[in-house]
């Protein structure tokens, strides 16, 4: 029996074509494209940055008095401010700054752009902060979170300033004396009787007493401290003698 040429060709022509399907599944059928993944779709816009925090959104104030023999003595210091540094100046205790404190978590800084300081208010601070540019630093990174205007938060610092009472024997102090963190913050809270005696916390750098802190509320009535103000945890520190 002869088998037509027609029909052989299509047997032919079919088993040729399965040997050579197009890759995929084992019928030959063409495999579906894998789905694109994230990372090969248009870039996602970047993230803003995070506001800045709310002027006059902090629970209380920290008055930072820095001692100024120990501040003199780190690099730089004594060249860079020689109003406060220089031997024979006398300097205790200098403003370190008026800070908006919050009871918990981080306190706010840097709250929105800040205008230089005009020169009337840096004269003014200056018998009591020494440096122009620690007047401007100030104001940008605590002042603008105050609420306040630049002179009326300024006032504010001289008031809490003026209104503590440095303890004597830290004003004419000749040669180092080491005490504990308490015993500085009891001779404070001794010369201010007015003042809670948990309004005053000390900090300490490398074992020698780097500051004194003082705590306000929002009206400068002296208040406790809360954690968030600092506390220098070493048994004992040095108070360097007044330059």
């Amino acid at each position: 029996m002869l088998i037509p040429r027609v029909f052989l060709f299509l047997v032919t022509t079919s088993a040729l074509m399965a040997q050579f399907h197009l890759p995929g599944s084992a019928d030959g059928t063409k495999a579906s494209k894998p789905p694109k993944s994230p990372s090969a779709s248009a870039p996602s816009t970047p993230a803003a940055p995070p506001a800045a925090p709310t002027p006059g959104l902090f629970d209380y104030y920290v008055l930072s008095l820095s001692w100024a023999p120990e501040f003199c003595t780190l690099p730089g210091n004594a060249s860079a401010n020689p109003q406060e540094c220089a031997a024979g100046k006398g300097i205790s205790f200098a403003v370190h700054g008026l800070w908006p404190e919050s009871n918990t978590g981080k306190s706010p800084e840097s709250c929105g752009n800040a205008k230089s300081v005009p020169g009337g208010i840096v004269k003014s601070m200056l018998p009591y902060m020494y440096s122009p540019s620690l007047v401007q630093h100030e104001w940008a990174t605590h002042g603008t979170c105050s609420g306040l205007t630049q002179k009326a938060f300024f006032t504010d610092v001289l008031q809490a300033r003026t209104s503590v009472q440095f303890p004597v024997q830290f004003t004419s102090l000749d040669t180092a004396v080491t005490e504990s963190p308490a015993q500085v913050e009891s001779q404070f809270a001794a010369a201010n009787p007015s003042f809670p005696a948990a309004a005053f916390r000390t900090d300490c750098k490398n074992g020698d007493l780097a500051e004194v802190r003082v705590c306000f509320d929002k009206t400068l009535t002296p208040q406790d401290c809360t954690a968030t103000a600092g506390e220098c945890t070493n048994a004992t520190i040095r108070v360097l003698p007044i330059r």
